[in-house]
């Protein structure tokens, strides 16, 4: 009798795990890092003899931070893929990303996503100067869940997590951060009243409404003030080359460089942030040298931002 009732809750155990239900201890690669192949767009997990992967264009992944809430969504089709592998052995990136991959080990079970949606968040990854609280983005971190997945897997049933989701991972992209390489000297404009700092590829453009009253030829004793708006603007860009006077001074914006990065500081607030500090001194032979800080910049481009720190030299320029 206690034989025929071991039988009875073994039968019942495999039943229950073959519910049609993915569970987290069928495909567990939480603590695994994604990495993706440098030879073609597949972010992919490995663990022991499994395998997690995911085909999707690289342009998926951009340079920007997703907004809470309202994360990149892409459904699964022929060109979006999501697969679960197990293999005889030990597998590595050998087996997953060169053109023809390795044969050892052998594959033993596939399952192929037929449906659902892969949901992405992104924030970006920053570094902090810690004598001048300068931040730079240095990558992106993008939180990867599928929604609604269903895989169809080897024996031809299929494996379903409806209803909920599925939490692949996070996956980082390194990105270069802006060179920043100005140095304290800056020029005004040919052309108008804005203010330039050139260093190769990149400017640091300052455009301001009142020219003459915040660069006035006559020395402070306390600092001219002024804040960052929509007349007094700051706009960093970075172009595909080298760039100069000459190019923001044309009729015509020529065709190249051009322009591959805009960023805009966000407007200020009195005492608090977004500031534009000018201090005058005569120098005698040369005429009169215009210092300018910015206190407490933040530069923003879509969703993403960085901060200039609470005093960034921006530079001097002299007038006579």
């Amino acid at each position: 009798m206690k034989q025929i009732a071991s039988i009875l809750f073994l039968v019942f155990v495999i039943n229950a795990c073959d519910d049609g239900n993915l569970t987290v201890d069928a495909i567990d690669f939480t603590e695994v890092a994604a990495l993706k192949c440098s030879e073609k767009d597949v972010i992919y997990k490995v663990k022991d003899n499994e395998m997690l992967f995911i085909e999707i264009p690289a342009a998926t992944f951009t340079n920007e931070e997703t907004l809470e809430g309202a994360p990149i969504a892409v459904d699964l089709s022929s060109t979006v893929k999501v697969t679960y592998r197990k293999y005889n052995g030990t597998v590595s990136a050998s087996n997953i990303c060169p053109t023809v991959p390795d044969a050892i080990p052998s594959l033993t079970e596939e399952w192929k996503a037929t449906s659902g949606t892969i949901l992405i968040t992104s924030s970006a990854i920053k570094s902090v100067n810690s004598s001048t609280g300068i931040t730079q983005i240095t990558g992106y971190k993008y939180y990867i869940v599928f929604e609604d997945i269903v895989f169809l897997k080897s024996d031809g049933s299929s494996q379903t997590y409806g209803g909920t989701t599925f939490v692949f991972g996070n996956y980082m992209k390194n990105v270069s951060p802006l060179a920043f390489g100005f140095d304290e000297e800056v020029n005004k404009s040919t052309c108008d009243n804005r203010i330039f700092n050139f260093n190769g590829s990149e400017s640091l453009i300052l455009d301001v409404d009142n020219f003459t009253t915040l660069f006035e030829n006559a020395t402070t004793t306390t600092p001219r003030i002024a804040l960052l708006s929509a007349t007094n603007k700051l706009t960093y860009k970075l172009f595909s080359s080298t760039i100069n006077n000459a190019y923001f001074c044309a009729s015509t914006l020529p065709a190249t460089p051009t322009l591959t990065q805009e960023w805009n500081a966000i407007n200020g607030i009195a005492d608090v942030s977004g500031i534009i500090e000018v201090t005058t001194t005569f120098i005698v032979g040369s005429g009169y040298q215009h210092t300018i800080h910015l206190k407490k910049v933040t530069m923003k481009r879509g969703n993403s931002d960085f901060y200039l720190g609470d005093d960034y030299l921006y530079g001097s320029f002299v007038t006579n």
